[in-house]
């Protein structure tokens, strides 16, 4: 079970407070650090000092790390022009030495696209599907070739695709809880399938779904990696757990429902509950990124019983 470190900056992070936490995930040896990008706080919290752009926050860190992969759980369809995306997903690959990874979603949150004049199309999905084409079909173009895509949303024409990624190919992460489209998106696309906050029963009815899509797509179900994403609050004894859980404005009894919460073994037999169903790859959704004492005791007494 790999377990990697999942960040919501948006929530209030410096990229000096990122980088610290990066350098910890690297230096206790986790498998890999993790952002959301997003624009615009959610919830109680008053976001300062204000939002970083995931793609430069990975850039830098692909300078300043050298062992953990590198990611976005999702980067907003609506955020980028797919061919940007490509250069810059690539070139950060370059910068990091190949330790990169895409997690691409639709994008769902309207009040960020208001609030930074951002267009917020209604159709979200289509556009998804364009940019996942593109985005991998323009990686996978051979050098001297050209790319051409003429779709509904988007169109290219004698497009160089260029620059290479340092990868042969950068995992591409698709993710979510539609029944339909998203595992067909997901067979034809991803080679990790993401799970956000969903429970042990909901995640192996998903997962089901993406490795029958993925049959039906003529690929075997285990060419994908299943994965889920869930909040982590663990401690070493109650009163432990009680105060990390006040410090992200959470109950325990929720955070143990709905995620990874309470003791070391407690935290160890649900993780080990998701394997059972063929998830393979926990992103811990780590709010309180000071709590530096908070990764150190998941490494030393979690992790070091999954590895």
């Amino acid at each position: 079970m790999d377990l990697r470190i999942f960040t919501e900056p948006q929530q209030g992070a410096t990229y000096d407070t990122l980088l610290t936490v990066a350098k910890a995930t690297e230096d206790l040896g986790f498998d890999a650090f993790f952002r959301s990008d997003h624009y615009l706080r959610m919830g109680d919290t008053d976001g300062l000092p204000g939002p970083t752009d995931a793609w430069i926050t990975l850039a830098g860190l692909a300078r300043e790390t050298r062992r953990i992969r590198l990611g976005t759980l999702m980067t907003a369809a609506t955020f980028r022009l797919p061919g940007v995306l490509a250069i810059q997903v690539a070139q950060v690959d370059q910068m990091s030495g190949g330790r990169v990874e895409l997690g691409l979603g639709a994008g769902w949150f309207e009040e960020e696209h208001t609030a930074y004049g951002i267009p917020f199309p209604k159709e979200k999905f289509g556009r998804l599907e364009e940019q996942l084409e593109i985005v991998t079909g323009l990686w996978g173009t051979p050098e001297g070739d050209t790319f051409d895509f003429h779709g509904t949303h988007y169109d290219l024409t004698d497009s160089p695709a260029l620059p290479k990624p340092a990868q042969e190919k950068i995992p591409v992460l698709v993710g979510g809880l539609g029944a339909t489209r998203t595992p067909r998106l997901a067979a034809r696309f991803a080679d990790e399938f993401n799970m956000p906050f969903a429970s042990i029963e909901d995640s192996e009815r998903q997962f089901g779904r993406v490795r029958d899509a993925a049959e039906a797509n003529g690929r075997k179900a285990d060419d994908l990696v299943y994965s889920n994403a869930l909040v982590v609050c663990v401690g070493r004894d109650d009163a432990e757990v009680a105060r990390r859980a006040a410090a992200i404005g959470r109950e325990v009894d929720e955070l143990k429902e709905n995620g990874l919460a309470g003791s070391p073994a407690e935290v160890v037999d649900k993780i080990g509950r998701y394997a059972e169903i063929g998830s393979s790859r926990v992103y811990l959704q780590v709010l309180d990124l000071a709590d530096l004492d908070h990764l150190e005791l998941i490494s030393a007494q979690v992790q070091s019983q999954l590895s």
